[in-house]
């Protein structure tokens, strides 16, 4: 592994501390990928008390854009940006507690593709899947 959630955290930070704002807490992290947890907050809810869209989407860009970090260090991951993100909402995620699992599927030299499932709170089945394509500089 390139970077430990402290070093992914201290990258944040220095370089893009408004990212932190959101909210993220760094569960795990590994060369193949990283797990986010997300306590919701009011400013992530739409009417209705639901999770908003942009926020599962913020979230599942997030645990890519840390992956990376993660897995390829600051030197190349920092500089990645993102060139696609599809998500499909499944259901309707509850207001306490969101967990983003990123896989990174495949790492080459100039694109880098992961697959990123959202959990709220504990259960079993995700309540969004994402695939997440960044380019690197």
């Amino acid at each position: 592994m390139a970077s430990s959630p402290a070093d992914v955290t201290a990258f944040f930070a220095a370089h893009f501390p408004h990212g932190l704002d959101f909210g993220f807490e760094i569960v795990t992290l590994s060369d193949t990928g990283a797990t986010l947890r997300l306590v919701v907050r009011p400013e992530h809810l739409r009417p209705g008390q639901t999770v908003s869209g942009p926020t599962l989407m913020t979230l599942s860009d997030t645990a890519m854009y840390v992956a990376l970090l993660g897995s390829q260090g600051p030197e190349r991951g920092g500089g990645a940006v993102t060139s696609s993100l599809e998500v499909h909402f499944l259901r309707r995620p509850r207001a306490r507690e969101l967990r983003a699992e990123c896989r990174l599927l495949k790492v080459g030299r100039r694109l880098a593709v992961g697959a990123v499932e959202l959990f709220a709170d504990d259960e079993p089945a995700p309540v969004a899947f994402s695939t997440v394509t960044y380019g690197f500089a």
